[in-house]
């Protein structure tokens, strides 16, 4: 008797590529992001995947561009390594096992030959995150246990954005609710600087953020409130001064100098990257309509690119400051699919909810979003208890010449739409051909296409409505003539309305029943219906 295997994964895509910073080459070529277990590299050109760096066998949390060699890596996971990588061959090249799981990884070129990464330390409650600095060991291995550190600094965030080094790799700004912390390495000092932490305050003085000026001692951090401050004197204790700027509407998600600190980047849920002139933070440019709120910024070691990461895992590649040059795409993960899960039968992608409004179809094989479709066709508004449309159900007919979405919205009056799309062999994707108001008077619970018919190319959409009817809508597409419908089931009082698209001739017959769902029908109406097998 011969065993059957059970399920084994083959394939998996539509990880995070917004997690972590990105990072990008030297030579602006190349973008490199973590991606779940896996590293991809981009041509940030034409936004082409060029590696897969595979090896870790847990989430990749952190990259970091080698200080010493340009064309290296390094990278950190919850698997508790540190690895070293030619990401110009796709090679790995070291392994180091700190066996510890790493929640971020830090560089300077001040120390080479050391990686400082936050990981587990005591320090009075358990679970605490500390910075500790690792001299990586000379070895021609390619696996090198590497478990001898020095913490630098006790209780830090997970998040890197939260850790910056400063001028030279002189000192390390990190923040912490509401505390600004610094430390000297030559002095081996620590510098403290809080924010009041009244009820009413607290949440809107706390920090988010950190970056650190690469010419001159300055440190920037952003706030909930939406508030940057610039701090300067912070070695002279209480001779300390800041600054402030503000513009964001809600808190900052990250900052950003460049390289050579002309400029200072922000960014937040307004989609807008905001770019303050250093020492005139009166003047500043944006870059508006990013399309989702802006998590990560990143710029190139030559400044000649800015990249942003987005809430709905997506990268923009920014040229000359202001021009949008390459947008990678990956799955965008919503609050749930309402959609339930479809596949695309021309492309095979799959087909569910994307950003607020839209439907995404994405590509496992390829594990890239192919194209995004604009249901709701309405800007979609960053607003907490906004009642905005979105979209609850949609149904591909076999030959994926059709596709049926359902939008609504209804906080305090329901409003349902019907739409019907058909595929433009031109453009490839699905054009909107019909919009149905108020189909029914209740929800959309289901809906679908009838199966494949190949002596034929008709199209029959059922939908099924908590008001206790269904209908149908019915298509030719070589012949105007309307489907013949042969109703299965007990029913009563049927209506039938015929509408055309002024657009395309769609014409439809809608007919609805009211189910009386474990009711038996009287003598004098079996007798109208006929007997049914």
């Amino acid at each position: 008797m011969v065993a059957h295997a059970g399920p084994r994964v083959v394939q998996r895509g539509g990880s995070k590529i917004h997690f972590r910073r990105p990072v990008v080459t030297q030579d602006s070529r190349f973008l490199i992001c973590a991606s779940g277990e896996c590293i991809k590299v981009f041509s940030t050109s034409t936004e082409e995947c060029i590696h897969h760096l595979q090896g870790h066998t847990d989430l990749v949390t952190g990259l970091a561009l080698n200080p010493s060699n340009h064309l290296q890596v390094y990278s950190c996971s919850d698997d508790g390594t540190v690895r070293l990588w030619d990401f110009t061959d796709g090679v790995l090249i070291r392994t180091y096992d700190v066996g510890s799981r790493i929640s971020s990884v830090h560089v300077s070129a001040k120390f080479p030959g050391i990686v400082f990464l936050v990981v587990p330390v005591k320090y009075k409650k358990p679970g605490r995150l500390g910075l500790v600095s690792l001299k990586l060991p000379a070895s021609v291995e390619q696996l090198v246990e590497a478990k001898e550190f020095s913490t630098v600094i006790k209780n830090v965030s997970p998040d890197p954005k939260c850790i910056a080094f400063g001028q030279g790799g002189e000192y390390i700004a990190y923040v912490r609710d509401n505390l600004l912390l610094v430390y000297f390495f030559k002095k081996d000092k620590f510098y403290t600087f809080a924010l009041a932490t009244a009820d009413t305050k607290a949440v809107r003085n706390s920090f988010r953020c950190v970056a650190c000026h690469p010419k001159e001692d300055c440190i920037a951090t952003g706030h909930g409130d939406g508030k940057i401050r610039l701090w300067r004197n912070f070695n002279r204790g209480k001779d300390y001064t800041f600054t402030t700027v503000h513009w964001h509407h809600s808190g900052v998600n990250a900052l950003c100098f460049t390289p050579e600190g002309t400029n200072l980047l922000s960014g937040g849920v307004e989609s807008v990257l905001v770019q303050w002139r250093y020492g005139q933070e009166g003047e500043k440019d944006f870059v508006p309509r990013l399309g989702s709120a802006i998590t990560e910024i990143t710029v190139s070691p030559d400044g000649s690119l800015f990249c942003t990461s987005h809430a709905d895992n997506k990268i923009t590649v920014i040229q000359y400051c202001s021009k949008v040059s390459a947008v990678l795409q990956g799955l965008v993960h919503g609050d749930s699919v309402k959609t339930e899960l479809m596949v695309d039968p021309r492309t095979k992608a799959l087909v569910l909810n994307g950003k607020p409004g839209h439907l995404q179809f994405y590509s496992l094989q390829r594990d890239k979003q192919l194209y995004n479709l604009d249901i709701v066709q309405q800007e979609f508004i960053e607003q907490a208890g906004l009642d905005q449309f979105e979209v609850v159900k949609a149904a591909l007919d076999p030959r994926g010449d059709w596709l049926a979405t359902v939008e609504q919205r209804g906080a305090k009056e329901l409003e349902v739409s019907l739409k019907l799309w058909a595929f433009d062999q031109q453009t490839q994707s699905f054009v909107l051909n019909t919009t149905i108001t108020a189909p029914h008077d209740g929800s959309i619970s289901s809906m679908c296409f009838s199966p494949a018919v190949q002596t034929t190319n008709s199209t029959t959409l059922v939908t099924v409505s908590l008001d206790g009817h269904f209908k149908h809508v019915s298509r030719f597409q070589q012949h105007r003539k309307l489907m013949s419908v042969v109703p299965t089931g007990c029913l009563v009082e049927p209506s039938s309305v015929v509408s055309r698209s002024q657009e395309a001739g769609l014409h439809t017959v809608t007919t609805s029943w009211k189910l009386t769902a474990n009711r038996e029908p009287s003598a004098e109406k079996q007798q109208h219906l006929g007997t049914r097998p």
